[in-house]
């Protein structure tokens, strides 16, 4: 399986089982929407961003046709200007590059650094797609093991309600 070693390990060492699916790059939504179209899932959109002194990293999950307002977010953190994260602190906090994004990929913050937020309208789902931390494979998890493997971390997290 291609992908991050520790990603793997980490999901059999919590008993999380998951679907395996390798696909050409898909470093974009427009081409995942061609390559995981026959993958029974709700597709997620993963953004990492960081407040305007950088002392901060959020997470957000969302189904990939929706947008994050980065504005409305910055208002509902109270934490200044939020950008999205330099390909430095993809690799420092994710081990990962831009496209590859996943919150799998929260087990290589070593500090937790990161707080990740979920959209309310994945909670629950049977089944969720995300990379493992490379951008031509695809791991299928259910929201409750997505949570499990979170909560084994230690990463603080909260439902947000994201249909701004």
């Amino acid at each position: 399986m291609r992908g991050k070693k520790e990603i793997y390990d980490k999901l059999n060492e919590l008993n999380i089982k998951f679907e395996y699916y390798e696909h050409p790059s898909i470093p974009t939504i427009e081409l995942a929407k061609i390559h995981k179209k026959d993958i029974d899932a709700t597709h997620c959109k993963n953004v990492f961003l960081r407040n305007h002194k950088g002392k901060k990293h959020y997470f957000v999950v969302l189904e990939q046709s929706k947008n994050v307002n980065i504005r409305q977010l910055e208002l509902m953190l109270k934490q200044g200007k939020l950008s999205f994260a330099s390909d430095k602190r993809l690799t420092k906090y994710l081990n990962t590059k831009q496209g590859a994004v996943s919150p799998l990929g929260l087990i290589f913050d070593e500090e937790n650094n990161t707080t990740l937020f979920i959209d309310k309208e994945l909670e629950g789902e049977q089944k969720l797609s995300f990379h493992p931390n490379v951008d031509y494979a695809s791991l299928v998890i259910s929201y409750a093991d997505l949570i499990k493997y979170i909560k084994n971390k230690g990463i603080s997290y909260e439902l947000l309600d994201l249909s701004l």
